[in-house]
């Protein structure tokens, strides 16, 4: 295959439920009525509440959870790979749950699963996030092989450890799924995720919560897809939306050829 269709989704998720899987639903069936063949919702596409603990409540095991089958269904009936941006599930630690991404395939079932590795902290006196208050971290690095080449997992502060993606297999696709602080991500989002996909010389595929949410949180959005050059093929800056590209396979192909850095790199990551 010499090409593929790619949305990521942006959102201002909300503390109510129904109103945040509306709007999701809404951008799913826009991104497959403009070709999608993967679309990515963000990090809490389903719920930005002002107490965290209100994601909490919501965890329950993969088995049996109601907003992996509401993905699941939408999946079925689009007939597109879809990233379920994260959702809460269970923890072995009491009070706690892990932020995982999902991936659905075509079919409705569920493809892989990632917990998120990496806790944001992050403390200046105005502004203040510890998430391992509410969760519990993942403890494996994931990668799935679509149709169309190989994806490797991120999510939100994953992005600032690039040994998280230089783990063999090389990945041709990252996703990364996020709700970044705005004045994190006014300072670095961009800057980190072209450099991901210029060192790994892949697509990053970066879906992000783009505006103002319950208890005065605001995320800096710019929902961006980045070719293996660090080109930003589309974006969107903030609020709703979604960006949408056709990815060259082809050319991701010849560049690795022409730089064949990913080859030429003597030091091992360690897991």
């Amino acid at each position: 295959m010499d090409s593929v269709r790619v949305a990521v989704l942006q959102m201002v998720s909300g503390d109510s439920l129904d109103h945040n899987l509306a709007q999701a639903e809404a951008l799913l069936r826009r991104a497959a009525a403009e070709g999608a063949e993967l679309a990515l919702l963000p990090e809490y596409f389903y719920l930005m509440p002002a107490d965290e603990r209100a994601r909490v409540a919501l965890a329950a095991p993969v088995s049996d959870h109601t907003l992996l089958a509401w993905a699941q269904k939408l999946a079925r009936e689009l007939g597109i790979w879809i990233l379920a941006g994260t959702l809460p599930l269970e923890s072995d630690e009491p009070g706690k749950m892990h932020n995982s991404s999902l991936l659905i395939d075509p079919q409705g079932q569920l493809a892989s699963r990632y917990d998120k590795l990496h806790l944001f902290g992050f403390c200046t006196g105005q502004e203040q996030y510890d998430e391992a208050v509410t969760m519990s971290p993942g403890r494996e690095v994931v990668s799935h092989p679509l149709p169309w080449g190989v994806l490797r997992f991120g999510i939100c502060y994953d992005l600032r450890f690039p040994e998280l993606f230089r783990l063999g297999p090389a990945p041709d696709f990252i996703a990364l799924p996020a709700a970044f602080t705005h004045t994190t991500g006014l300072a670095h989002w961009e800057l980190l995720l072209r450099a991901r996909a210029v060192e790994n010389l892949a697509f990053v595929l970066a879906s992000a919560q783009g505006g103002e949410h319950p208890g005065g949180r605001r995320t800096f959005g710019h929902s961006m897809i980045i070719d293996p050059w660090g080109r930003v093929l589309a974006q969107v800056e903030e609020g709703q939306g979604l960006a949408i590209a056709t990815l060259d396979l082809a050319a991701q192909r010849k560049v690795r050829s022409q730089l064949p850095a990913l080859t030429h790199r003597k030091i091992a990551v360690g897991p």
